[in-house]
């Protein structure tokens, strides 16, 4: 069964001209994000990060995520499944993360139609969702720091 709370990843690849993130464009909805799922009952947080993250674009699930202080808020009747949580739960949160890929080529699933790598800037122009932008903004600080 869906646990209370999703998860949100950025897939990151970093090289000599600088970091790109991967965004993907939803096959069932005109709009770029992240990868983006619900965490199912027994999983941890990380757990479903990395399960998410194998299913959508076959990440490896050994690759190195880094937790993001970023949790937005969905209001629960946004999710088909929602009646589960029961009448008194009102908003889930969305645990966010980023995973470096060494690699450029992801597998999609059919949740996605496609997927490309961008700069920051443009990546950022592209997203829909708040809560996907202020999370690419906190991993790009972090990834940035390291770098100085």
């Amino acid at each position: 069964m869906r646990a209370p709370y999703q998860v949100l990843v950025f897939p990151y690849h970093i090289n000599e001209q600088g970091i790109e993130y991967a965004i993907f464009h939803r096959s069932d909805y005109d709009c770029w994000q992240a990868i983006s799922g619900g965490g199912e009952d027994g999983e941890t947080v990380i757990e479903s990060a990395k399960r998410e993250a194998w299913e959508e674009a076959e990440i490896p699930m050994d690759s190195n995520y880094i937790k993001l202080d970023t949790v937005n808020s969905i209001p629960a009747d946004e999710f088909s499944d929602s009646k589960y949580w029961g009448e008194d739960v009102y908003v889930i949160p969305e645990n966010c993360f980023g995973v470096e890929i060494t690699y450029k080529q992801l597998k999609l699933s059919h949740e996605h139609t496609e997927y490309t790598w961008m700069s920051y800037a443009d990546a950022i122009s592209c997203l829909k969702y708040d809560g996907n932008k202020i999370a690419l903004g906190e991993l790009n600080k972090r990834l940035n720091r390291r770098g100085e």
